[in-house]
């Protein structure tokens, strides 16, 4: 954040808002569901605005520096207890900086086309071990190299012919491949936990050309303490690391918002180790084999049971909406009781999973913000992207387990 800032101010009529100044106390007017007002009134020490006497619609708890409950009420004790949050920057003004700070060892949040990824040099350890500190995530759990080519892949990995064409069908996009590791790879042991395999993917967009940039590959779990669920915009990933990490690139909504499908290649066998951003139909008519399901142990990132869980626990395939409970609906039918919901958001309204997947998480975040009993869920078909709905719904209804093991 910039050293020169005002003190807080009193209330006044300025309405000076501008994009860090939105969502400086970890507010996404894009977000759906979210309730607080369009224009607001007062200034806090980094130009954030907030009006002190306009509140949200219903009362809540606060979790983590999002508002789920009086707007007023939060934004006062922002004031008095002001706690430093990231820069936030626009994709299009933040390559040089974003370049500065990875260089210098310090991990950065950027934008993806599946969700917002914690970036940091993959061959740097002290860089990687900051990813582990900042997400309270266990270093058991691999972590994804992002590389900016096949040519920057190739000097990490052994390729065989399946798994080149697999990344000649899907690169750069949101599929993960796990191959040998080759030695001398420069690789830090930090990111492969300690495996002979390592996770590579190759992104579109920010990503790519930071990683180009930088000339060195990017570990860049998801932008969220581990085990809960994943940002897919600048203010998610503010409201819930901001205190924590330097800078977040903002590029807007994330185009996939699933994290990546990921691919174990063992010779002529593939393995699914997490669906994901691109459905396993897809992949098994390029590869013209069978991906194999089932994978035990925890050889890529997002397959701990307890994963992408909001506060409230979560019910899945609900046919009939609990007192006290808010819908996660889908398609056009709803549920018996479903008028009795404390709130409703469709993942798509015509049963598109494409569009449901993009807008699962940040719905996951809507309804955890107004404070109801639980999360009911609508059935979601298991076809195509609904194998990876299903996968993060299962994962975020698994019994909590506070012990650490989370991983993101």
């Amino acid at each position: 954040m910039d050293d020169a800032r005002a003190e807080p101010t009193a209330i006044g009529t300025s309405k000076a808002i501008d994009h860090r100044m939105r969502i400086g106390f970890g507010l996404d007017p894009s977000m759906p569901g979210a309730n607080f007002p369009a224009a607001v009134d007062g200034t806090c020490r980094d130009g954030t605005i907030a009006d002190l006497n306009k509140t949200v619609t219903r009362g809540a708890t606060l979790r983590r520096g999002l508002v789920v409950g009086g707007l007023a009420r939060y934004a006062a004790q922002k004031l008095r207890e002001w706690k430093e949050l990231a820069r936030i920057v626009a994709e299009e003004d933040a390559l040089e900086e974003a370049c500065r700070r990875l260089a210098a060892g310090e991990p950065v949040a950027i934008p993806t086309e599946t969700v917002y990824g914690l970036a940091a040099d993959a061959t740097d350890g002290t860089a990687v071990a900051r990813i582990f500190e900042i997400k309270g995530r266990p270093r058991f759990n691999p972590l994804i190299a992002h590389v900016a080519d096949m040519a920057m892949a190739g000097s990490i990995a052994v390729f065989t012919p399946l798994a080149s064409r697999l990344a000649g069908a899907f690169w750069p996009g949101p599929l993960t491949l796990v191959l040998p590791v080759r030695e001398g790879s420069g690789i830090h042991p930090l990111v492969t936990a300690g495996l002979d395999t390592v996770a590579l993917r190759n992104p579109r967009g920010f990503g790519a050309r930071v990683i180009a940039r930088l000339g060195r590959p990017l570990a860049a779990p998801s932008a969220n303490t581990s085990g809960r669920i994943s940002g897919t915009s600048a203010g998610a990933v503010n409201a819930d690391l901001g205190d924590r990490i330097g800078m977040i690139v903002d590029g807007g909504p994330t185009r996939v918002g699933l994290e990546s499908t990921i691919v174990k290649v063992e010779g002529d066998r593939l393995l699914l180790l997490r669906p994901g951003g691109i459905a396993a139909e897809e992949i098994e008519a390029v590869a013209g084999v069978r991906l194999e399901r089932g994978a035990s142990g925890v050889q890529a990132p997002g397959m701990l049971a307890s994963h992408y869980a909001p506060d409230a626990p979560v019910r899945l395939n609900a046919d009939r909406v609990r007192p006290g409970e808010a819908l996660l609906a889908f398609g056009p039918r709803r549920i018996a009781n479903a008028d009795a919901a404390v709130k409703v958001l469709n993942l798509s309204q015509r049963g598109d999973l494409k569009e449901a997947a993009a807008n699962l998480f940040a719905h996951l975040l809507a309804l955890d913000a107004v404070g109801a009993k639980a999360i009911a869920v609508e059935p979601i078909p298991a076809a195509g992207l609904g194998e990876a709905i299903n996968d993060r719904l299962a994962r975020a209804a698994a019994p909590r387990q506070d012990s650490g093991e989370k991983g993101s």
